[in-house]
């Protein structure tokens, strides 16, 4: 029997917010996360990017150990304080290890530890370089952080799928639950790779914008004007369990996650396909594996990063999608606010879809001043949009370099 998957906690620590609820409400305000940094990469490096959306240091400081956070990568402090939320938030579930599991993703890993530790070879010798190097900067560091923080033990997986990644690790607990091998999974993504590197190699390839007089408003999905996305930092948790583990523990229930999908452009290892090709079947067999029909579909969180080519493919594909209900889903870009999480991004959008459908309220896309006429979507922009009651369906949309593609589907509760 397939279990019924829903999602009963959620954490985050962002450039909106230190917590999941504060983070919505700066969304449902229309906050921009995105600022100058506090540093001198820009003239030290001759950097054409000198903003990012970044987290409030202090908030690692008010929430991880001394000693934890000077064993974890940055990006494992913020994927252990979201789980923690989120496990917090669910009510500290009552599981037993083996059927506890861990899917959580990345983008890049540990990329402050890495430079940081070459940059200490360099200048101290090989003796300084400290022995916890390696187990920090790998990729399945934030999994493995969480996986022995709650004693999970039935699977501790990490998702490596470039900005897909971390709904790809929402969709692998869905079926982990499906399959009957976990109860209990936590589910989410966290990055923090706002670095000089990051910065500049993103910068070379004419990826990010360069609105350095007005970061705040540089983000601008669909927009005529858009001239690529903003850097963002931070870690979202989903607390995913069986319906059936959930109600017997009285368990508060926010959403149903229902389906997941998946597809691969093989087109390019930046560029996605132009006409959304791979972007539809993952959306389809999102739908499909939920049993939603498109005219079901009455909220989209798309990836929206606001690069000039990524954002008219995905428009081509959600019209494909829906068709003549394509007015009828709401349609939200958070990427305006939030700035790009990378491997963190699709489990934070996950959240405001959850978040979404519980208030039925979609968030608003900031900073379009003209939609780009090759955009046909319902885009909800400045304040948020009202969704109806009733059941109803929700996706949100991830795409990565190296094509790959990633889609999950929400119902209401």
């Amino acid at each position: 029997m397939t279990s019924t998957v829903v999602v009963t906690g959620i954490g985050a620590v962002t450039p909106l917010g230190s917590t999941a609820q504060e983070t919505w409400q700066a969304a449902l305000a229309g906050t921009s996360g995105a600022h100058t940094l506090d540093n001198d990469w820009a003239q030290k490096y001759e950097l054409p990017v000198d903003f990012a959306a970044t987290v409030d240091p202090t908030v690692v400081d008010d929430r991880l150990k001394k000693v934890e956070a000077k064993r974890l990568d940055p990006a494992s402090r913020l994927a252990l304080i979201s789980a923690r939320e989120a496990w917090e938030d669910a009510g500290t579930p009552e599981v037993e290890p083996e059927r506890l599991a861990v899917s959580w993703a990345t983008g890049i890993g540990g990329v402050w530890t890495l430079l940081d530790a070459w940059n200490t070879l360099q200048e101290e010798g090989t003796r300084r370089v400290m022995p916890l190097t390696v187990p920090m900067l790998m990729p399945n560091a934030p999994a493995a952080a969480i996986g022995m923080d709650f004693k999970a033990r039935a699977v501790v997986q990490t998702v490596v799928s470039a900005c897909a990644s971390s709904t790809e690790s929402v969709g692998h607990a869905l079926e982990m639950i499906r399959s009957g091998k976990a109860d209990v999974v936590i589910a989410g993504g966290a990055e923090s790779a706002v670095h000089p590197i990051t910065l500049s190699a993103f910068s070379s390839m004419r990826a990010l914008s360069r609105r350095t007089d007005s970061p705040e408003t540089a983000s601008r999905p669909f927009d005529v004007d858009r001239d690529g996305f903003v850097m963002g930092e931070g870690g979202a948790a989903l607390i995913l369990e069986s319906e059936e583990h959930a109600r017997a523990r009285g368990a508060q229930i926010y959403a149903r996650l229902a389906g997941f999908g998946t597809s691969n452009d093989a087109y390019h290892i930046t560029a996605g396909e132009p006409e959304g090709a791979g972007s539809i079947r993952a959306m389809h067999d999102a739908l499909e594996s939920a049993g939603i029909q498109p005219a079901d579909v009455r909220h989209i969180n798309g990836h929206a990063t606001s690069t000039p080519v990524g954002d008219i493919p995905e428009s081509i594909a959600v019209n494909r999608l829906l068709g003549d209900a394509v007015d009828d889903a709401l349609f939200s870009a958070t990427k305006s606010m939030t700035g790009h999480l990378l491997g963190g991004a699709g489990a934070l959008e996950a959240l405001f879809t959850v978040k979404a459908l519980q208030e039925r309220q979609a968030p608003p896309t900031i900073n379009i001043q003209t939609v780009d006429p090759e955009v046909n979507l319902n885009i909800v922009r400045d304040t948020p949009g009202q969704l109806p009651d009733g059941d109803i369906a929700a996706i949100t949309n991830s795409f990565g370099f190296g094509g790959h593609n990633a889609v999950v589907a929400f119902t209401s509760v």
